[in-house]
This record gives C-alpha cells, sequence and structure tokens, in this order.
C-alpha cells in the first residue's frame, strides 16, 4: 500500500508541473507512434459503428414503444452524452501522453511554497552529555545529546517533506570552526544522508574541533547565503541545535550582535534549540546573551530541557516557516509524461463516476 503522504505529495506535484506547464513549448519523442494508435483506434471505432449498423434485428422482438415526447420538454440528450466527452477528453490526454511531451527550458523561474534553511549542527566534546529522549535517540548507540540533536534535525526534514514545501537545505556541522557538509540542495534523500553520515560514531569522534563557538555556523551560514545570490532573496532561515556551552562571545574582533547584524539586515530568523538536558531558559550562563541576540533576528530561542521541548519546538519551527520562494530551474530536457497521464485516468474515473452515481446520465430522456 502506498502512504497517503506520498500520494499527496505526488499529487501536490503534479499540480506544480500544470502550473509551469506551457503548451506552446511542448515537444513530442514519438509523435508519429502516438498518431499511429490514434488512427487504429479511430479505425476500430468506425467499424464497430458499421458492425452495429449491419446488424439485423428482427423488429418488434428487441425493442421498447415508448409514447411521444412533448417537444416543450427540455432535452436532456446532450447532458446525458456528458461522461462521453469527459471520456473524449480522457482520450486527447492519453494520446498527448503517448507521444512523451517534453520541454526544453535553459532556464526557468518557478515559485514554490517553502524557504531556504540552513540547518547548523553542534559536534563539540560538550556534546556527548547525557540526554534522554525515547523518539529521537531510539537507534542511537548512546544517549548524547548530539545523537538527540541529530534526531531532531532528521525528524524537522521529515515533517517538511511530509508538507506541501519545496525547500532548498544545506547543513553545517560545526565546533571551534563551522563546516559546510551539504550546500544548499532540494533534494530531502541528499540532506537526510548528510545528516547521517555526521551521526555515525566513528566520524564524530574523528571531529576535529573540540570547542564551541555558536557565532561561527552563523557566521558561515550566511556567507553560504551570500555565495549562492540568495542573501537578499525572501524565504530565507536558520535552523541552530546546540547544548549552548559558549562563552566565547568575540570571534574574529566581533561580537556575538555584529556577528548576527548581517542576519537582522538581511532579515534571515535564526532558530536557535538549545538542547542541554533537564536546565530550562537560564539553567546555563550563555542564555542570557544568546536568548536576546536571537531574538533580535525575528527568530526564537528554545531552551530545551527534555525531549518534548525539542518535539514542540520543531513543530513551532515548521508552522512558522510557512514561506514562498523562487527557484531557478535549468533543464534541457523535461519530460511532461505523467501530467497527461494523470488527467487521462481522472477523466475516465470522472466520467465512470457521473454514469453510476447521477441518475440523470443514465435514464431516458
Amino acid at each position: 500500500m502506498v502512504p497517503l503522504n506520498e500520494t499527496l505529495g505526488f499529487l501536490r506535484q503534479q499540480a506544480a508541473e500544470w502550473q509551469t506547464l506551457q503548451l506552446r513549448e511542448l515537444r513530442f519523442l514519438h509523435e508519429d507512434a502516438a498518431r499511429l494508435i490514434l488512427m487504429i483506434l479511430m479505425a476500430l471505432t468506425v467499424a464497430a459503428l458499421v458492425v452495429n449498423a449491419l446488424w439485423t434485428r428482427a423488429p418488434g422482438r428487441e425493442r421498447v414503444a415508448l409514447p411521444a415526447v412533448l417537444g416543450a420538454m427540455p432535452r436532456l440528450s446532450m447532458v446525458r452524452q456528458a461522461p462521453m466527452m469527459v471520456v473524449g477528453l480522457g482520450l486527447v490526454c492519453l494520446s498527448v501522453a503517448l507521444a512523451d511531451p517534453y520541454t526544453a527550458v535553459a532556464r526557468q523561474e518557478v515559485s514554490y511554497p517553502g524557504r531556504r534553511i540552513a540547518i547548523m549542527i553542534d559536534a563539540s566534546s560538550s556534546m556527548v552529555a547525557p540526554f534522554k529522549a525515547e523518539a529521537l535517540n531510539a537507534n542511537a548507540p548512546e544517549d548524547a545529546v548530539f545523537y538527540t540533536s541529530i534526531g531532531a534535525a532528521e525528524r524537522f526534514v521529515q515533517m517538511r517533506r511530509r508538507g506541501k514545501y519545496h525547500d532548498v537545505f544545506a547543513l553545517i556541522e560545526f565546533g571551534n570552526e563551522a563546516y559546510v557538509v551539504t550546500p544548499f540542495t532540494t533534494d530531502y534523500d541528499n540532506i537526510l544522508l548528510s545528516i547521517s553520515l555526521i551521526s555515525d560514531q566513528g566520524e564524530w569522534a574523528k571531529f576535529p574541533d573540540q570547542g564551541t563557538t555558536i557565532a561561527r555556523p552563523i557566521e558561515e551560514s550566511v556567507e553560504l547565503f551570500r555565495a549562492f545570490d540568495f542573501l537578499n532573496a525572501s524565504g530565507n532561515l536558520l535552523v541552530l541545535f546546540s547544548d549552548g556551552q559558549d562563552t566565547q562571545m568575540i570571534v574574529h574582533g566581533k561580537t556575538v550582535d555584529e556577528i548576527l547584524a548581517e542576519a537582522v539586515r538581511s532579515e534571515i530568523p535564526v532558530y536557535f534549540i538549545r538542547t542541554s538536558f533537564g536546565k530550562g531558559i537560564g539553567g546555563i550562563v550563555p542564555d542570557a546573551v544568546w536568548k536576546p541576540a536571537i531574538e533580535k533576528t525575528g527568530g526564537r530561542f528554545y531552551a530545551a530541557s527534555d525531549e518534548a521541548t525539542i518535539l514542540n519546538a520543531i513543530q513551532e519551527i515548521d508552522r512558522l516557516s510557512a514561506g514562498k520562494i523562487t527557484i531557478t530551474q535549468y533543464s534541457t530536457q523535461r519530460l511532461r509524461f505523467s501530467p497527461f497521464a494523470l488527467a487521462a485516468a481522472a477523466c475516465w474515473a470522472a466520467a465512470l463516476a457521473l454514469k453510476l452515481t447521477a441518475p440523470v446520465f443514465s435514464r431516458f430522456p
């Protein structure tokens, strides 16, 4: 059985395909084959009509006599043929689909609901602290806050994928320095694979930076937005997972407020999920610095002291992250078979539903 959310996601994708489809730009790979199939169908239809016309029936045996229908009564013959018209429309869509339509587009601007999201995960040595989370680190080798953060990041990406969004994700891992693991991509599976790779126990043990400098991934993320020419675009946001054990308030001669000033100017909200088990707001010293600094960006600071707080935080971020982004798509040949095939199936299903559920389509007059 196909999960309902996958089916809904497929239908949303096909609806987006229809929105971007320009009929005048269609080209066909197998136009001759589709034309031949249509000719065969037409020939079979004509043959069936001829056979039906030549079929002799004994008069009066298989016919029903009806009284004359008054001319003043509304003529419903055209209405009764509506299912056949819908079937015909489906055949047109099927014939286009059989011709393997495609569009040759070099560059196209497409708008989708979604955001450009940079996910930042703390991999410093302080992330070995225990954090009990039955759902988020159920398969982790230990109850470390690092694995809880990994589980929360995966849950957030999966939540966005199940929704109506077409997000663009980047992944950054940090300690004393920040490292771009995956630059911006629209492939949810790619970003989930990257999160899974950095969660490997062996890879984490080899991570070179043991300290925590939270300002570095924020600075690196802003530079990544600039490198992809996203900095001045709408729909950008940062999601940060860290235990918050950072008392270094000056980085490269800049204060925290100065580093976040670029995010404020570019209207990039920062959502900071501070993961430290059993410690609410103010439970660690850096909270007093990071909470007001993060809120200046238009984002939120979450003092996650347990798993429930983390789950509520990512749900709230998902809810607050509704928006629209414009993506530039480059393609030399983009197949457009599925929208027409789906339209044909929808037409035939609608015709069958009309015939079976509405008496006016199956009774005379």
